[in-house]
């Protein structure tokens, strides 16, 4: 295993740790604070008066964040209001008990990433020590926290304590539920913060992903007093869950291996095509086949017969130290799939979820391929290359662009998609479930159809 201080010595290079892209926004085009860029330093967006109010105060002293468009403060305050929430904070903030609790530091898959993320953030800032660590699950629940005694205890104040909800939905705008909100690392500047007494603390956030499968595993976030609060935070947060996403990557090649002298003797007695995957449908071995670098499993894979998109009717059976052998069946055996759900209700996590004669299976799809295929979902007609190139970038040359991702698409979705025009396959019953606001179809997306949905 590579050791953490070596991978946050690269963390700071990448964060710019010596005067590179976080120094660079404090000079930026925004170094104004809200109302940058903005006629008259108002906001003549979608959210409400408060909302634009918040986060049209100047605030001077704190630190720039020239890289994030403020725009998604205001529509988180709209969210937070939705939500029934208000400043004052009468709402109790949700919390778990102790046996729950433990249960998600066990389950929630940021465990093994612990120690990695506080010895890359705590021994950063020695110049200013006035800040708390915080790890929280996909729900936006504190697993842990690390600091100087003082600042937990000021923190706890606030309602930053393990086992507490920091989801947006529980806490209103803030580094945490934002980002996970958004999908994207978050900077939350004093009162720009939703809750009134969270306006003296600034924040920075940053989504962690399984680079196994893409999920959502939780949020790595630097709390301190608004006025301290270094510019380059939100850069740190950002650069060390890349470190922590590379330890999970290394890790699993790591399994990878073993998972292949595993079944190596297995394949060797097959005749016909079969190959050996893991938990997540990565493929180790293969025999018979080239086989695909990854295979959508069921969501809870069991021995016996299945689908296995874009191999067919296959047969599934456990191996030695876990993993999964696959035997495919001679072409043709497996029904078509006749309905796909596109569900983009959770704008963190949206999912495909494939329906046919055979069963069911769905995942988790990236923000780009969630793009291609609502895109898709809505026009059946379909796309010309130069079209959707024009759609997603605003620029009908980046057709290179398209084809590849569409290709990528395509390797793992069979036969659901077709081309000339790129669209859904005609006999596929495509449906699409979409946010209850338009305003978080896709918050993280910048394409320009998107971005003309959502108003």
């Amino acid at each position: 295993m590579r050791s953490p201080r070596a991978g946050w010595g690269r963390a700071l290079t990448a964060a710019g740790g010596t005067g590179g892209a976080a120094g660079g926004a404090a000079n930026g085009p925004a170094a104004g604070r809200a109302g940058a860029g903005r006629t008259g330093g108002g906001h003549t967006g979608r959210t409400g008066g408060r909302a634009a109010e918040a986060y049209a105060l100047p605030l001077p002293g704190l630190p720039p964040a020239a890289d994030l468009p403020r725009e998604l403060i205001g529509d988180s305050w709209r969210r937070a209001e939705e939500q029934g929430l208000d400043r004052e904070g009468r709402r109790p903030q949700r919390r778990v008990g102790i046996a729950e609790l433990e249960w998600r530091r066990r389950t929630a898959g940021v465990g093994v990433l612990r120690e990695v993320l506080r010895d890359g953030l705590i021994p950063v800032d020695e110049s200013v020590p006035e800040h708390v660590v915080v790890v929280t699950d996909a729900d936006g629940v504190v697993l842990w926290r690390d600091g100087e005694r003082a600042m937990l205890k000021a923190v706890s104040r606030i309602g930053l304590a393990e086992g507490a909800s920091w989801s947006e939905d529980s806490a209103g705008t803030n580094g945490i539920g934002t980002a996970l909100a958004t999908g994207r690392p978050v900077g939350v500047y004093g009162d720009e913060h939703f809750l009134r007494t969270c306006r003296r603390w600034s924040c920075a956030a940053a989504p962690l992903t399984d680079p196994r499968d893409g999920r959502l595993l939780g949020v790595v976030n630097v709390t301190g007093p608004a006025r301290t609060m270094p510019t380059i935070s939100l850069a740190f947060v950002t650069a060390v869950g890349r470190v922590a996403e590379g330890e999970l990557r290394d890790r699993h090649w790591t399994a990878m291996g073993r998972l292949r002298a595993v079944a190596a003797p297995v394949l060797a007695g097959i005749g016909g095509r079969a190959l050996a995957v893991d938990g997540h449908g990565w493929a180790a071995a293969a025999t018979g086949m080239v086989p695909p670098e990854r295979v959508t499993l069921p969501k809870s894979p069991a021995a016996g017969e299945c689908v296995v998109p874009g191999l067919g009717r296959c047969a599934l059976e456990p191996l030695p130290g876990g993993g999964w052998l696959i035997r495919v069946e001679p072409e043709g055996s497996a029904p078509a799939p006749t309905r796909v759900v596109l569900d983009l209700t959770r704008p963190a996590s949206p999912s495909l979820a494939v329906l046919g004669g055979a069963g069911r299976w769905s995942q988790q799809v990236s923000p780009r391929h969630a793009e291609l295929l609502y895109l898709l979902a809505v026009h059946r007609d379909g796309f010309s290359s130069t079209a959707l190139a024009d759609a997603l970038f605003g620029d009908p040359g980046r057709t290179v662009t398209v084809r590849a991702e569409l290709s990528r698409l395509r390797r793992k979705l069979g036969g659901l998609l077709a081309h000339r025009p790129y669209r859904f396959s005609d006999e596929i019953d495509v449906q699409l479930l979409l946010p209850a606001s338009p305003a978080d179809l896709l918050p993280g997306s910048t394409a320009p159809a998107v971005l003309a949905a959502r108003s």
